[in-house]
């Protein structure tokens, strides 16, 4: 007897609506159709479903709670008029229904038991699924309400539009991005590209190939660390179009290809997907590790030479791969971290940057007032500031008090801690503070010595850091999928061992990725990866190599010593002061 499917439900919700189209059937004209939808694990595998409630709806009878709360109003139709529109006009996004009692419909009566048969004709008809990884992308649109146009990548599957009328979009679309990466699309703002995993992860590493021909092949066999590490983007059909001239495009099959691959670059494998043009690597053996130096970090001399007489920066490129590869001496960082981080434009003179600290000192010091003159009576009566407060405290207190620049009672550099985490949570009150948000700005201010360019490049980190701290953490749960699927890319075995023991989600990574690795590397090594980071080279998701070259440097002994998923937990402590060889 065949084992019951194991289901899981992740979202379910009804009341979204099918708006039927009108000239396909005139009997469905004054009809809207409610239903659940509902996503689902099942068996490891994600599907949304949606299937029609009993009652069909008649619009005309429709009424819903305005905008304001507190009034109700009509859903009328017009007759010839595809589009439903309100009485009274509701602009919001998407109605947020506290009055969702305030919603009821009046049921049309029907003659011999004739609407029922309808009914259940509509409902079989209208009722689809699918999994999630056969989903292109979907648009979102306002009508008073969101309705979702979703497409699949079978180009010749349609699905009605979904309408949102009693809310609940945002948590359907919540529900995606724990198992899919949506991005917005470049040439619609409205549209959200879907990617699955290893999709996702390709698409986050940008830029590796540029060549033509055979180029890409010649780099693989001199080089295969370095163009690999160079970015794994367009990882779909990539390799495949470097082996083919432009006229034999469309002349070889895939398969063809895929064995010539085989044969020209050894340890290279490659899996056909049964979506046309989307070939996924599986495994990768890039041969005996090289040899890689680090070079000096970039003196004060050599910085001053790539700057014009005005004060703006030359040669950026060039001057960010000096950075990659050696690091700042530490008399720089004071001004280079201020580039690094978007402070400051690179093309800017020191005229307009001395212009725009005076205007963010301005701007610094009023938020900052903001907090300072709440008093105490006030911040009883304001208990999100009151916890924001409570929490900054108390992480401050044991944030680097090893470090000179914050050891000792009474230090001022805890002051400025203090003061820069307030004053952000005046910048941005909907985030606030978030534990380990001191840890990001601890290296700042010890580079910076200055409160005001300490607290305007921790907003500049902030800004590429704020997913990982939303109360969603979809900033996470991505890094944490993309970097499963790369260690699984490059080392198999070592992933197949982490998932036999209940860690192939890497979560002892979190706090790795979470805060960048400040906590696991020495308060020096934290100042050179991050500058090496920000530079954006090779790609922007550098840190995730950096997490692969952390495991392979320790998949030995875990392996060897057959850790089990406790140990493996509890790795992370192994690896303060961990050297540097990034």
């Amino acid at each position: 007897m065949a084992a019951e499917a194991h289901t899981k439900v992740i979202y379910e919700h009804d009341g979204v609506f099918i708006h039927p189209n009108s000239d396909e059937d005139g009997a469905e004209q004054d009809l809207l159709l409610s239903g659940s939808l509902r996503v689902v694990d099942k068996d490891g595998e994600v599907i949304v479903e949606y299937r029609p409630l009993e009652d069909t709806v008649d619009p005309s009878n429709m009424l819903c709670a305005g905008k304001d709360s507190s009034s109700v109003v009509e859903w009328a139709q017009c007759p010839g008029e595809k589009s439903h529109q309100l009485l009274e006009s509701q602009q919001s996004c998407e109605t947020e229904w506290d009055m969702v009692n305030a919603v009821y419909f009046k049921k049309k009566p029907f003659a011999n038991g004739e609407g029922s048969l309808n009914h259940s004709h509509e409902r079989s008809r209208w009722a689809f699924s699918f999994s999630i990884s056969d989903l292109r992308s979907l648009a979102v649109k306002e009508k008073g309400w969101t309705f979702l146009v979703l497409k699949l990548k079978d180009s010749s599957a349609s699905l009605p539009a979904l309408h949102f009328h009693q809310g609940g979009s945002k948590e359907f679309l919540d529900s995606l991005r724990r198992f899919a990466l949506l991005t917005e699309s470049p040439d619609d703002d409205t549209r959200l590209l879907v990617s699955t995993p290893n999709k996702a992860l390709s698409q986050s590493f940008e830029n590796l190939l540029d060549d033509n021909s055979y180029g890409l092949v010649n780099k693989f066999k001199k080089d295969p660390y370095v163009t690999t590490l160079g970015g794994f983007s367009k990882v779909t059909n990539y390799i495949f179009d470097a082996l083919r001239g432009a006229e034999e495009q469309h002349q070889r099959p895939p398969e063809e290809v895929a064995d010539l691959l085989g044969e020209v670059i050894p340890g290279l494998e490659i899996n056909q997907q049964e979506e046309p043009g989307f070939e996924v690597i599986t495994r990768m053996d890039l041969g005996p590790r090289p040899q890689v130096q680090r070079r000096e970090p970039l003196s004060a001399e050599d910085w001053a030479k790539h700057q014009d007489p005005e004060g703006r920066m030359l040669g950026v490129p060039q001057l960010k791969q000096v950075i990659f590869k050696g690091g700042l001496c530490h008399v720089v960082r004071k001004e280079a971290w201020k580039f690094l981080l978007g402070y400051f434009p690179w093309d800017s003179t020191l005229e307009e940057r001395k212009n725009l600290q005076r205007d963010k000192t301005d701007e610094y010091f009023r938020m900052k007032l903001q907090w300072k003159s709440v008093s105490e009576e006030q911040e009883r009566r304001n208990s999100r500031l009151r916890d924001y407060r409570s929490l900054i405290e108390k992480d401050v207190n044991r944030t680097d008090r090893t470090n000179r620049f914050y050891e000792g009672i009474d230090n001022p550099g805890l002051v400025l801690l203090h003061d820069i985490l307030m004053t952000y949570c005046m910048y941005d009150f909907d985030l606030g503070y978030v534990q380990g948000m001191s840890d990001l700005l601890s290296p700042i201010l010890y580079v910076m010595e200055n409160e005001v360019d300490a607290f305007w490049c921790f907003v500049s980190f902030m800004d590429q850091m704020h997913q990982n701290f939303e109360e969603q953490m979809q900033g996470m749960k991505t890094q944490l999928n993309q970097l499963s699927t790369l260690l699984r890319l490059l080392d198999l075995a070592f992933w197949n061992y982490l998932e036999s023991q209940d860690s192939g989600y890497l979560y002892f990574c979190f706090r790795w990725l979470l805060i960048r690795f400040k906590r696991e590397l020495s308060f020096q090594d934290v100042l050179r990866v991050w500058e090496v980071m920000w530079t954006g080279l090779p790609c922007q998701n550098f840190h995730l190599l950096l997490c692969c070259a952390i495991l392979d440097s320790e998949k030995t002994k875990i392996m060897e010593e057959n850790y089990g998923f406790n140990e493996i937990l509890k790795l992370e402590i192994f690896w303060a002061h961990f050297p540097v060889w990034v």
